[in-house]
């Protein structure tokens, strides 16, 4: 359930925290159940509940309920406003080099 829309913002902090990126990291397998997910992590249910609610409100990941069973999987929307950021910087951060590439490569004024 996602609830707002994803941001770099709510993207990068979600991603910030070891624990989620970790969740990312599994969740890049395959689908899995939320209580699948908790075995590797060492931590409580609810704890891992609460790193996924982080990850679904960044856009990140998604949760379908199935009877009892609640599965996670990666959404590639939060994916796409990480890569959309990170390439604008990327243009931005070239043009500027170029710019200051042209300003060095002219000859000295006396």
């Amino acid at each position: 359930m996602q609830l707002q829309t994803p941001t770099p913002e709510r993207v990068f902090h979600a991603l910030g925290d070891p624990t989620r990126r970790a969740i990312m990291q599994h969740l890049s397998i395959g689908p899995i159940s939320v209580s699948r997910l908790s075995e590797p992590l060492h931590m409580t249910l609810a704890a891992v509940v609460q790193h996924l609610q982080v990850l679904e409100e960044s856009g990140l990941v998604r949760t379908e309920k199935a009877g009892r069973v609640r599965t996670c999987h990666i959404d590639p929307t939060g994916l796409s406003v990480a890569r959309q950021w990170i390439e604008d910087c990327r243009i931005t951060w070239e043009r500027r080099l170029d710019r200051l590439g042209d300003i060095l490569a002219e000859p000295p004024t006396d």
